[in-house]
């Protein structure tokens, strides 16, 4: 009967480098993401058949679309040098495991946002993005 494999002292630590992905992806999505919200619900304009979208509210939502996909990157960089390694460490699991869930919240919202096409179902579908985002921001 083998032994089972030594835990880690402590969790992996990410290299500067991997850490500087992060908040600079973790930045630029919530920054898009608030851009877009201020544009989309506070910054309409009135055009000549009513109110009209701001310019800018499409330039977020494309911005917030390009760091959504660097954030799936990241996730699984992630993954495989810091998650994986850092839940066999038994530390932190509870705290790991809420980051875990809500980002798979975020990926999942944000393609039923891609993919759906009913005018409703993308407006519930953004507020539940909207409302986990803000709870991931403070976890």
């Amino acid at each position: 009967m083998r032994a089972p494999a030594p835990l880690p002292v402590r969790p992996p630590r990410l290299s500067s480098a991997r850490r500087m992905a992060v908040y600079t992806i973790g930045a630029g999505i919530w920054l898009t993401g608030a851009t877009w919200v201020l544009s989309h619900y506070f910054l309409m304009r009135n055009g000549p058949f009513g109110p009209a979208p701001n310019p800018l509210e499409f330039w977020a939502r494309a911005a917030h679309g390009a760091f959504a996909f660097a954030a799936l990157w990241l996730f699984g960089v992630l993954w495989g040098a810091h998650v994986f390694d850092g839940w066999r460490s038994l530390r932190r699991r509870w705290s790991g495991g809420l980051m875990f869930g809500l980002s798979a919240l975020l990926v999942l919202s944000g393609y039923l946002l891609y993919y759906l096409g009913n005018d409703g179902m993308i407006e519930a579908t953004s507020l539940l993005l909207l409302v986990s985002d803000g709870a991931h921001a403070i976890g």
